[in-house]
Formats: structure tokens, C-alpha cells, sequence
């Protein structure tokens, strides 16, 4: 990677993407990100720049694929590469208060928000980053996923959706691979989000002092666009919390925040029965 790194962080207004893209900025990065409210955005970008990097802001509707595609138009052309996109985008059904009711009683056009976001916009964002990716022959590509590919969490549409993400990243490896490009899943345990801050002291049973800061997550997706054994992780899922246990990542605060991994059952889903 050239000492020049560009990122794109999708659904950057606010919460994980504004945290990543700020850490990035830290990091010396110049990051775009995109999202459907320019004012977020906006102050988005000014804190990545304020933290060191180059910000910009760019809105974008992800269910609207040319929007995507200008997006990626504007970085090759602005750049001339593109060293990291991270899929955050995601969007909540209306009236989804809480993921407190059961599939059948809630409308079918969840399924537009979830998966429509969720699943495709990612798709669709690793598709245009791979037309830059692939011919400059590097690139990591990162999936915001979650514990919820292992085990119940939240809702029947929100498991399909971050499971998906876990295989699109393994089935993807297989055609990237010999490519210098690599996709990841990552699992986030509980993030230190504004909205998961105003709860209280815990949520289901996690404490949300030791939760994930957004932040703690854009310093482990920099580490891992500059690890050495970046390509062994293709296809793979990798935990933050683990990762950056084991790269002496850490809160703000110094604490490092721990693995849920004992409460959803075991290791990465994809690829099957293999470890970093």
C-alpha cells in the first residue's frame, strides 16, 4: 500500500461509520463518506480532517446503484485508487422500534431496509471497488457484520442479512484470490454507539462501559489494511475485539473490550473449520 491511503466508509453519518472514518482520519487517511444526510456527513468529514486526514463527504442513496457508481467515478477520478472500502451502510425499517416484534408481525418491506441495505448495497459497493481494486492488483474490502450469523440477534431479517455478508466475503475470496484484494467480515460485538449509550450501564446482559467505542473499530480495520498477513485473512471473519486483543488495540479509556464469542457459540463461521 502507497503511503497515500484513500478509504471509503459507507453510512459514515454517524455512529460505527463515523467512528471508523474518524479513526482513519487519525490514521493519515483520506476517507470519503456517503450516506443519505449531507449534514451528517458533512460533520463527518470535518472531524476526519480535524483528526489529521482528508474528509469528504458525499451523498449517496445506496438503494440507488448509479448513485453507488458515481461515488466510486469520483474517487478514481480525485485518487486514482481506492486502498479500502468499508461496507457500514445500513438502514432501519420504518417504525422498527427496537426489534421487539416477531417476523410475521411486522411488514414484508422490511425486507427493502434490511436486506435492500443490509445485504445488496454491500454487494453493489464491492462490485464498483473491485473495478478499481483488482486492476491496481490491492485492496481490502470490510463488511461490517455481527454475532448475529451465530446465534439469534435482533431479528430473523437482520441474522440473514449479516450471514450473508460472512459468505459473500469467503465466496468472494475464492474469485479474488491471486488478485492482491481482500475481503473480510467482521464481527462487532456491543459499540459504544450514541443510541446503545443512552440505555444505561448494560444491555442484554453486556456491560456498555467495556463495550466497542466506533473508534476502536476504525483502529482495527487500519491495522488490518497494513498487516503483513492481510491475504491469509481473505474469506475470513475476523472478531474486533479479538484482533485488537491481539494487536494491543484498545478504548480510549485503555480497557480492552472483550469477545462475545463464548455467548454465541464458537469461531468463524467462514470459511468452515479454518483459523488464521
Amino acid at each position: 500500500m502507497s503511503a497515500h491511503k484513500v478509504a471509503l466508509v459507507t453510512g459514515g453519518g454517524r455512529g460505527v461509520g463515523k467512528g471508523v472514518a474518524s479513526a482513519l482520519g487519525a490514521e493519515g487517511w483520506t476517507v470519503y463518506v456517503t450516506g443519505r444526510h449531507a449534514d451528517r456527513l458533512a460533520s463527518t468529514a470535518e472531524a476526519i480532517t480535524a483528526a489529521g486526514g482528508a474528509g469528504h463527504a458525499m451523498a449517496c442513496d445506496h438503494h440507488q446503484d448509479d448513485q453507488v457508481a458515481e461515488v466510486f467515478a469520483r474517487i478514481a477520478d480525485e485518487q486514482g485508487q481506492l486502498d479500502l472500502l468499508v461496507n457500514n451502510a445500513w438502514a432501519n425499517p420504518d417504525g422498527y422500534a427496537g426489534f421487539t416484534q416477531p417476523f410475521w408481525k411486522r411488514p414484508v418491506q422490511d425486507w427493502d431496509s434490511l436486506i435492500g441495505i443490509g445485504l445488496r448495497a454491500h454487494y453493489v459497493a464491492c462490485v464498483e471497488a473491485a473495478k478499481i481494486m483488482v486492476p491496481q492488483g490491492s485492496g481490502l474490502m470490510a463488511n461490517i457484520s455481527s454475532f448475529g450469523s451465530r446465534g439469534y440477534l435482533h431479528s430473523v431479517l437482520y441474522g440473514m442479512s449479516k450471514t450473508a455478508l460472512d459468505k459473500m466475503a469467503a465466496d468472494m475470496a475464492v474469485e479474488l484470490a491471486g488478485t492482491g484484494v481482500t475481503a473480510v467480515s467482521l464481527w462487532l460485538g456491543l459499540v459504544q454507539t450514541e443510541r446503545v449509550k443512552s440505555m444505561g450501564d448494560s444491555f442484554e446482559g453486556f456491560s456498555i462501559a467495556d463495550a466497542e467505542e466506533p473508534e476502536y473499530i476504525g483502529q482495527v480495520i487500519n491495522a488490518l489494511a497494513h498487516d503483513e498477513k492481510l491475504r491469509a485473512y481473505n474469506g475470513h471473519t475476523v472478531i474486533t475485539a479479538e484482533y485488537g486483543r491481539d494487536h494491543g488495540l484498545t478504548n480510549s479509556d485503555g480497557r480492552q473490550p472483550p469477545t462475545h464469542r463464548p455467548f454465541f457459540g464458537g469461531g468463524p463461521l467462514f470459511p468452515p473449520l479454518q483459523e488464521v
